[in-house]
């Protein structure tokens, strides 16, 4: 693990995820010397476990707008633009040697092997191919800054530091800790004067204490979930899945950011309300109005048995009550459960199962053509560290790919205007 000091000092990228790996490429491509360092024995893990290890590796389309940030969003747009979605699709089938294949319904694109382990792989692979060192079960204890023309000092735990050109910070968020994720680039860049955004767990799944649809567990369906409210107004469409402990599924992760910070800040709790079917407040008014036959049968047509069968329960409306001569009070009880049911989760799933880290290092922080450090030259950051996240559907992937590749391509130009 020693580098010898008459060697042409390296980049140092410090986390072999997404981002990391993106950044080793990139620069070692650039013909940087770089040694990439990952504290697991393998790396790369959270590619290995997205899309249920089939790696959604990325967005047919990407839809900016539904990241979130604290820092300024056309920044993040900025850095995004720089290598638009059908770039990227390009630069991993070539490197992939694969195609990205769409899945209609969801508009995910998948690698044709269908195998996360693949992806992760080939990009292991190619960084190799392009020269980086990678050293795996190497654990950073913290980073020095250059001073007066010195290197950069990566201080490892049971081994010598190892001195750089420059460093990039890739080592995730908190999020999924079993991969390895545990903060310690957020740490660093807060030693070292960077504005850091409060964290917390984004795209987790929510409980409620107590579990009262754990009855209900396993129903799965797609809705339409909205949070009044909040602002920017936010609603999303898509899978919501009842657990023994709460609620899953796209839509609830995309909107437990709303939820976990209302919580993380002090809040009252967010409110959440599920659209069951395409039907709004009105649109049930009528169908329940005009149509004929017992109350069940036109329900259960729209929802799955057990859900509807709960939501007439909750509504106090037999499910045998004829709709002929069902009374307005109870009709429009029912109207609003079917159309603005509100969600009574309590709590939330936290880093283990979110899917990614909110909030992180200002953008601010940070050059958004080369990611580079503005306190601090020849630092850069990038994946996510970074404040922004995006929705479910290979978007923070695609933030992962974008920023690894700006700050890999900026690590090697500062380490070139150094010798």
């Amino acid at each position: 693990m020693h580098v010898n000091p008459t060697d042409e000092l390296p980049v140092a990228v410090i986390g072999a995820g997404a981002a990391g790996l993106l950044a080793a490429l990139t620069a070692a491509r650039a013909g940087a010397p770089v040694i990439l360092i990952e504290r697991t024995t393998d790396g790369g893990r959270k590619i290995l476990i997205s899309g249920g290890g089939r790696c959604n590796i990325l967005p047919s389309v990407a839809e900016l707008e539904r990241f979130v940030t604290d820092s300024s969003m056309n920044t993040l747009k900025r850095m995004l633009r720089a290598w638009p979605v059908d770039q990227q699709k390009a630069f991993f089938e070539r490197e992939l040697a694969m195609r990205l294949v769409l899945e209609e319904e969801s508009g995910k694109l998948f690698p044709e092997t269908d195998k996360a382990r693949d992806v992760r792989d080939r990009l292991v692979a190619r960084v190799r191919e392009a020269g980086a060192r990678i050293w795996l079960g190497a654990t950073v204890a913290d980073v020095t800054p250059a001073a007066d023309g010195a290197p950069w000092t990566v201080a490892m735990q049971g081994a010598p530091p190892l001195s750089a050109s420059a460093v990039v910070l890739a080592t995730g968020g908190l999020s999924v800790p079993a991969t390895g994720s545990d903060g310690i680039g957020l740490a660093i860049a807060r030693r070292l004067g960077h504005e850091i955004h409060t964290t917390y767990p984004a795209l987790t799944p929510l409980l409620a204490e107590p579990a009262v649809h754990a009855d209900l567990a396993g129903v799965s369906l797609d809705v339409t979930l909205q949070a009044p409210g909040a602002r920017p107004r936010f609603s999303t469409k898509g899978g919501f899945l009842f657990t023994h402990r709460g609620y899953s599924g796209p839509t609830v992760l995309d909107a437990s950011h709303l939820a976990v910070r209302s919580l993380v800040q002090g809040k009252e709790r967010q409110p959440l309300t599920a659209r069951w079917t395409a039907r709004d407040f009105d649109a049930w008014e009528t169908a329940l109005t005009q149509s004929r036959g017992p109350v069940g049968a036109l329900v259960s047509r729209e929802l799955p048995a057990r859900l509807a069968a709960r939501i007439m329960e909750e509504a106090g409306v037999d499910p045998a009550d004829s709709l002929a001569r069902l009374e307005r009070e109870p009709r429009r009880r029912l109207a609003t459960l079917l159309a603005d049911y509100p969600l009574p989760w309590t709590g939330d799933e936290g880093y283990r199962k979110a899917e990614v880290t909110g909030g992180g290092l200002e953008l601010s922080e940070v050059d958004p053509g080369t990611l580079e450090s503005r306190r601090h030259p020849g630092l850069f950051f990038c994946g996510e560290m970074l404040d922004a996240f995006g929705p479910i559907g290979g978007h923070n992937f695609m933030w992962a790919w974008a920023t690894g590749r700006a700050a890999g391509l900026g690590a090697a130009a500062s380490a070139s205007a150094r010798r």
